[in-house]
């Protein structure tokens, strides 16, 4: 029998325990892959959370969970519509370069790589509920199966399913706080309408603090559906080596929110939680965006990021580690609902600082909440159902008490929208005439157009505009029907043709 020395044992040994899955030292954040554990709100402005300063709405469980970890400030969409904000964030890119990805209710073409298969080819077990990418259609985009992954009827059948000792990444999409709400939800649930704070883009009236009180019903039934599924994942024996990620897709349905590029439309929470391997914790004012998930997950999975992808991991932040931080982000909008006709959309791009956003609106003449009488791009789009701020503004767009309401949210826009953050948190005074701004205006602008041509934008390349034509994959809003109620109220046709 032959004798083996004992070096080679010794080097065997070393081997062996190189290789063992969880002994790889390794520096940051990441000494093993960590499932990831992805919870999105739907049309969810990011100040409507007790963590970020709401007195009004109850959100426990959220609030919990953002002062284990890490709550962003400054975080925004990179489109305030559900289809390309969600395409964007899976992409890693900029909406204008993922072709028909820019509208609502469109496809995103299988050739742009989403980050749930990079992940799951690289081992991970990847599922989702509710809308993931969405609105639109998947197949058309020529992919088999929805961006999102393998999609689950909830969390609880996706835990059964996976196979032990595999990574997974998981995205529950909620309902909420999307519309409809159900009328008179939030008195129901306790809210005083009298501790709202009504923002004074909106009329400060009982319908208006109805509406608002309703919405946070409804972000209160988030809160309760992160709880469970925080409670599901301890109870799993896997919490320690999960990630936790809560955000909205895009801000709220209000007047002046959604379809928007004010903040109220763009920005979002963003809290990580991993209170066991997050070196920093507490607030972090950077900006940072949507689109910057997915390189982070990427790098926490230990995948290589794909050049293509222009957002940034946040994983230096988490660790506290000095790295070259935004001074600005840059966002943009097409097509919204189909609500003008000949399903033209409102396009528009935005550059956001820390103290400054300017908007450039490329079709001024249109409108850019729809075409009247529906305003179609404000919520109820189609007036099918009660939407009692919306509906107040309308009724009295006459009068001295909605008269500014109706304007800010409805009225045609200039080409050109400047808003002092600081002085103006509300976007109320545009000072993009003023010729006091105008040396920051020809700026902003200028730095805004530079990032444009560098990513290939056709809005500032002079490349083929698309987003005008591409198919709207729901025919139910091109001839929309208002409902009763609304037609006795605004003296509205039975039925409106956009494709006319």
């Amino acid at each position: 029998m032959k004798t083996i020395s004992l070096s080679v044992i010794t080097a065997v040994l070393i081997l062996l325990t190189s290789c063992t899955p969880g002994k790889k030292k390794k520096e940051g954040l990441t000494p093993a892959r960590p499932n990831i554990l992805l919870l999105m709100s739907d049309n969810h402005s990011w100040d409507h959370l007790g963590i970020y300063g709401d007195k009004v709405v109850k959100t426990p469980n959220i609030d919990e969970i953002g002062r284990q970890g890490v709550r962003f400030n400054n975080a925004f969409c990179n489109s305030p519509s559900c289809t390309p904000a969600r395409a964007s964030m899976l992409t890693g890119q900029d909406i204008w370069s993922i072709e028909e990805g820019a509208n609502l209710w469109g496809i995103l073409p299988a050739k742009f790589e989403v980050y749930p298969d990079i992940l799951e080819a690289s081992g991970y077990q990847v599922g989702f509920d509710g809308k993931g990418w969405g609105p639109g259609s998947y197949e058309a985009g020529g992919r088999p199966r929805n961006p999102g992954g393998n999609k689950y009827d909830n969390f609880t059948a996706f835990l059964k399913s996976k196979k032990e000792g595999q990574p997974w990444h998981y995205w529950f999409n909620s309902l909420h706080p999307h519309r409809p709400y159900e009328v008179g939800s939030g008195r129901k649930a306790g809210i005083d309408l009298s501790e709202i704070e009504v923002l004074p883009y909106l009329p400060d009236t009982e319908d208006v603090r109805l509406d608002i009180a309703d919405y946070y019903a409804a972000i209160q039934l988030f809160d309760r559906e992160v709880g469970a599924i925080m409670e599901q994942l301890k109870n799993s024996g896997e919490l320690d080596n999960t990630i936790v990620i809560i955000c909205s897709d895009n801000g709220w349905q209000m007047p002046r929110g959604l379809a928007n590029l004010y903040d109220f439309g763009t920005r979002v929470p963003l809290i990580v939680h991993w209170p066991e391997k997050l070196k920093k914790k507490g607030e972090i004012e950077d900006l940072v965006t949507l689109k910057d998930l997915a390189p982070t997950f990427l790098e926490l999975a230990g995948v290589e990021i794909p050049g293509y992808m222009t957002g940034k991991s946040l994983v230096p932040a988490l660790e506290g580690k000095e790295y070259t931080k935004r001074d600005f982000v840059v966002y943009g909008r097409e097509r919204h609902a189909f609500v003008r006709q000949h399903g033209l959309g409102y396009p528009g791009r935005a550059i956001r600082t820390r103290d400054f956003l300017y908007i450039r609106n490329y079709e001024p003449e249109r409108w850019p909440a729809g075409d009247p009488p529906l305003y179609g791009d404000v919520d109820p789009y189609m007036l099918n159902y009660l939407g009692p701020a919306k509906f107040y503004i309308l009724k009295n767009k006459d009068n001295p008490s909605a008269r500014k309401a109706f304007d800010l949210a409805f009225a045609k826009r200039p080409a050109e929208e400047l808003y002092d953050i600081k002085n103006d948190p509300y976007q109320l005074h545009n000072l993009a005439g003023d010729r006091k701004y105008v040396a920051l205006k020809d700026s902003l602008s200028s730095r805004m157009a530079t990032r444009l041509k560098a990513t290939g934008d056709p809005r500032e390349t002079g490349g083929k505009i698309i987003w005008d034509n591409t198919e709207y994959f729901s025919e139910i809003d091109k001839t929309p029907k208002p409902s009763e109620e609304a037609i006795r109220i605004f003296d509205l046709d039975t039925m409106y043709n956009y494709l006319e």
